[in-house]
């Protein structure tokens, strides 16, 4: 299963070792799951995780496998309804790899209403696909 991991699900999951997001992370280091990203979303990651002390050396690069960047275009017009323009690029890759969102970002959650995208926070996305042989 492909999935679009929202920077606060990596930083979640990096701030606590027992929670969904943690788990979801786990679940891609052993390639259970695919993460899809960008440049520009691994930017923003980087960009997040080195502002916030604790975590400014904490490693994320094996979440990010040179075989599921995701180098074809976006649409992120597609996503204007989307206060944060931040936001838009994870929905837009979302969208355009055919991945499953998880973010704890209301307004992501929110828009997954107008099927465009499917949204999962990570307790959510972790119930829902945990047993299947596909989550986390």
């Amino acid at each position: 299963m492909l999935v679009v991991l929202d920077t606060n699900i990596i930083v979640a999951g990096s701030f606590n070792r027992r929670s969904a997001s943690a788990a979801i992370m786990h679940a891609v280091r052993l390639d259970h799951l695919r993460m899809a990203w960008n440049e520009s979303t691994r930017q923003e990651t980087d960009r997040i995780m080195h502002q916030i002390p604790p975590l400014r050396n904490h490693s994320i690069a094996t979440l990010f496998r040179a075989e599921d960047r995701f180098d074809g275009a976006l649409d992120l017009e597609r996503f204007i309804a989307i206060p944060d323009p931040d936001d838009r690029k994870f929905a837009a890759l979302s969208h355009a790899a055919g991945a499953v969102l998880v973010s704890n970002d209301a307004h992501l959650l929110e828009s997954s209403a107008d099927d465009e995208l499917t949204v999962f926070n990570a307790g959510a996305f972790r119930s829902r696909y945990r047993g299947t042989g596909e989550g986390a």
